[in-house]
């Protein structure tokens, strides 16, 4: 048995150690923002973060986040209470088909908690990973800089100018 954080909660998984985190979060703990997209960690749909980094969940097994804390996208915010970059994301209409958006939220949730600053360049450079077919590259691009504005640590004087 394993045991993760998952979205801030202690839990004790018991598939086998070799199996994706992907599945288990899937099939075991009934987290389905993660999508099986191509198994090979090639196209992104299945990223969450691992320890603050984006990782693909099709491709670690479970065995090496003994301990490790683990975020998807239902940890980031939900249907009545989104986050911020999940708010982003709606407010931009960025989603077409949607199959690899949760993947591609949870990379840029990654960046901007490393980074609330991100330059367009980083965050191209952030999502070379991710395949997308449908075609809403600049709407998901001004939803995650729109993220990025509500993430970014407000200054004492921009506070007290309102």
């Amino acid at each position: 048995m394993t045991t993760l954080i998952v979205n801030g909660d202690s839990r004790t998984i018991e598939a086998s150690p070799d199996t994706p985190l992907l599945y288990v979060l899937r099939d075991e703990l009934g987290l389905n923002a993660a999508k099986f997209g191509c198994g090979l960690g090639q196209c992104g749909a299945c990223t969450v973060i691992v320890d603050g980094k984006a990782v693909f969940s099709c491709v670690t097994p479970v065995m090496v986040l003994e301990g490790r804390t683990v975020t998807t996208l239902e940890g980031i915010g939900s249907r009545d209470a989104p986050g911020p970059m999940q708010r982003a994301f709606i407010a931009e209409q960025a989603a077409q088909c949607g199959y690899c958006i949760p993947g591609m939220m949870m990379r840029a949730q990654a960046l901007l908690n490393r980074d609330p600053h991100a330059t367009d360049e980083s965050i191209e450079a952030e999502l070379q990973p991710h395949l997308c077919r449908c075609g809403t590259h600049m709407r998901i691009l001004r939803a995650i800089r729109r993220a990025a504005e509500e993430m970014r640590p407000k200054t004492v004087e921009a506070r007290t100018a309102r």
